[in-house]
């Protein structure tokens, strides 16, 4: 069974959800908290990868929900820098409740989201993005994709879910479609 493609020339109706792991951050140091870890130079080139990528791909955001950890904002910063000419004025929001969110406290924010958005990027940690891809995965998913976001996903890498119909307020389990795990090389 083909699957819809979000890179497809048309674009898809209904809605797209991006769910994104922040892009490879420095390692943990004592003196610092968790939250104030900064990219790596490494991250800060996936980021920009990242960016390339959504808009290849057609999936640039018209709402990005931002952890508030300095390594999920910088992934932000970095990505939106290639999101073509309207980068400066994609709307987001940092969330202070995505730092340490659940894959309900993701579901939460996704089904407060205005009904006009068609495309949403959320930009959090691991293991809750692809937990949520996971939660929300349906019968039509991609095998593959699944398979990988069951097991997790690395730093700087999207999942992409659609559903034609559903409104944001009504995305519950297993009622999107999985449609491809990215990773920019």
């Amino acid at each position: 069974m083909k699957h819809p493609r979000p890179s497809d020339d048309a674009p898809l109706p209904g809605r797209r959800l991006v769910l994104l792991r922040h892009a490879k951050a420095e390692p943990a140091k004592s003196s610092a908290t968790d939250v104030e870890r900064p990219l790596a130079t490494q991250g800060r080139k996936q980021a920009g990868r990242v960016g390339m990528a959504l808009t290849a791909a057609g999936l640039v955001p018209e709402l990005t929900l931002v952890s508030s950890a300095l390594r999920t904002r910088q992934t932000w910063d970095l990505a939106r820098h290639h999101l073509g000419h309207h980068q400066a004025d994609l709307p987001f929001e940092v969330r202070r409740e995505l730092y340490s969110a659940s894959v309900s406290d993701v579901l939460e924010l996704v089904r407060g989201v205005d009904p006009d958005v068609r495309t949403l990027l959320v930009i959090g940690h691991e293991p809750t993005m692809a937990a949520t891809a996971a939660h929300l995965a349906d019968k039509s998913s991609d095998d593959a994709a699944l398979a990988q976001v069951r097991v997790g996903v690395p730093t700087a890498t999207f999942s992409v879910l659609h559903a034609t119909k559903l409104p944001w307020d009504r995305w519950g389990k297993k009622s999107a479609t999985l449609a491809r795990v990215g990773r920019p090389s």
